[in-house]
């Protein structure tokens, strides 16, 4: 299983965060380092938020094994010729090891306060598969012509190539309906979806394999991701008491085991013993990687914990006859 560190970068993330978050990363053998794409917070009212994918050129710079990326770029903040043309940057800096996560956007009050047009569903579902259509051809083809609702483009050549061939890997992010499973299987190379129960997140496997069948493409080749909040700890206390920390920051006062037993079904919480079963039960399912969703990005400890002692556990149990 691919384990890979997401960090929420709208919630006042700076760029010693990134730095020191990116060592630790690369010194604890994770596999990657992705983060969201925002300009405003969620957990707090007012926070600072650098820019994604100025953010991901930055490391690119500083770091030689891991993965980058977000998850994901909304449709509605860039033109796709500048987000593919941005992407072909960072993976030219990072030789390689760009992944480019792409949605419909969701978070009304960002557009409402950035002035970006915040559509309907529909809409912004329909321009997601355009932006998706227009990145991917950038990337792949010379003097192509587009001719869409919002998009209009002619005999364009982007060069240079990415540097990864064909192309970046492209992770499309959604809840999995039946119109983007189908947009998923004609170019994604990975589904990534938010944590949910075993029997949602296998509705969904499902959707996404009957999807590449009708595609004509072979289930397998498409991977399947979650992102979930991860609490670890040693032990139960520890785990209990991270959370109680988020809930700290987030203010408010849940109750934090109320709320650990609550998300267990979603969220990868608990011991590293109980994480590590969880992880294994989601990879029964089809599950390829998994994104934990660090919310307290001060708290370098639980890196170091996934690293050294979560991953060895879960390469164990997967070697399991």
């Amino acid at each position: 299983m691919r384990v890979c560190l997401m960090i929420e970068g709208q919630e006042g993330v700076t760029w010693d965060d990134w730095m020191r978050l990116a060592r630790l990363v690369e010194h604890h053998g994770l596999e990657g380092l992705f983060r969201s794409d925002h300009y405003s917070a969620i957990v707090g009212q007012h926070a600072d938020a650098l820019d994604a994918w100025a953010t991901l050129a930055g490391l690119a710079a500083i770091t030689k094994r891991i993965r980058l990326g977000t998850l994901v770029s909304p449709a509605t903040f860039r033109h796709p010729s500048v987000l593919a043309r941005m992407a072909a940057t960072v993976d030219h800096i990072s030789a390689g090891r760009v992944e480019v996560g792409m949605g419909s956007g969701w978070y009304e009050r960002e557009h409402v306060e950035n002035g970006f047009p915040f559509l309907d569903a529909k809409a912004r579902f329909d321009l997601f598969a355009e932006q998706v259509e227009v990145v991917v051809r950038s990337w792949t083809e010379e003097g192509f012509e587009h001719e869409g609702a919002a998009y209009r483009l002619q005999g364009q050549t982007a060069l240079p190539r990415p540097f990864e061939q064909p192309h970046p890997p492209l992770v499309l992010g959604g809840t999995v309906k039946s119109r983007f499973a189908a947009l998923a299987a004609r170019y994604a190379t990975e589904v990534n979806t938010l944590g949910a129960s075993n029997d949602e997140l296998r509705e969904r496997k499902e959707r996404i394999d009957r999807a590449c069948e009708e595609a004509g493409r072979d289930p397998d080749t498409l991977g399947f991701s979650v992102m979930t909040s991860c609490f670890l700890g040693a032990d139960g206390d520890e785990a209990v008491e991270r959370v109680r920390r988020f809930l700290h920051v987030r203010g408010g006062d849940d109750d934090a085991e109320a709320l650990l037993a609550e998300r267990r079904e979603r969220w990868l919480a608990g011991t590293v013993e109980e994480v590590a079963e969880r992880i294994e039960e989601l990879r029964a399912l089809g599950v390829t990687r998994v994104f934990l969703q660090h919310l307290n990005h001060a708290d370098d400890e639980m890196v170091a914990l996934i690293g050294n002692r979560l991953m060895p556990l879960v390469a164990s149990l997967q070697s399991r006859p």
